[in-house]
């Protein structure tokens, strides 16, 4: 997943710390990425306090940690699912998509017949874990613009959410 920060730019020219000359390929600014592992490396452990040092957000310090096999316990909704959150994840990883109408109902049917199954061996975490995926999927869609595919998503939660008995 591409990180959601851009690069901030240094200072104005005429502001202090501020060169004009061209910097040499030794001298090229270090990566958000970079100051991220260095930072972890020196010590720095906690994800809020590497965003806050490298102004960067937590999903994106918990993404670049992940793909280096640093960290395994921080997950948010931008955070890989390629990455195991817990036993139930397996379950998931790579069969959720909502890259058009069709495969967000895909993605649904999936959802609910995981859901179905947990429930007949009566595992409340493995049921959590699937609504939590629907809600996943359904906000990664309306957040990146993709109504009517968050729409299957949203009806199936607020269907799970209005079973009283299950």
């Amino acid at each position: 997943m591409e990180p959601l920060d851009s690069a901030h730019p240094g200072p104005a020219a005429g502001q202090p710390g501020r060169t004009d000359t061209p910097a040499s390929p030794e001298e090229e600014p270090t990566s958000k990425k970079e100051q991220i592992l260095a930072l972890y490396l020196s010590g720095v452990e906690d994800v809020e306090d590497l965003a806050l040092l490298t102004q960067s957000r937590p999903s994106y310090v918990g993404s670049v940690l992940q793909e280096e096999g640093l960290e395994a316990g921080y997950f948010d909704l931008y955070t890989s699912t390629s990455h195991p959150m817990n036993v139930y994840s397996k379950y998931f990883a790579g069969k959720l998509g909502f890259r058009d109408l069709a495969r967000a109902e895909e993605s649904v049917r999936v959802i609910d017949r995981l859901y179905r199954q947990f429930g007949i061996a009566h595992d409340r975490a493995g049921q959590h874990h699937a609504l939590l995926m629907a809600l996943t999927m359904y906000d990664r869609a309306r957040w990146t613009g993709k109504e009517a595919e968050a729409e299957p998503f949203r009806r199936w939660l607020v269907d799970k959410l209005e079973d009283r008995g299950a």
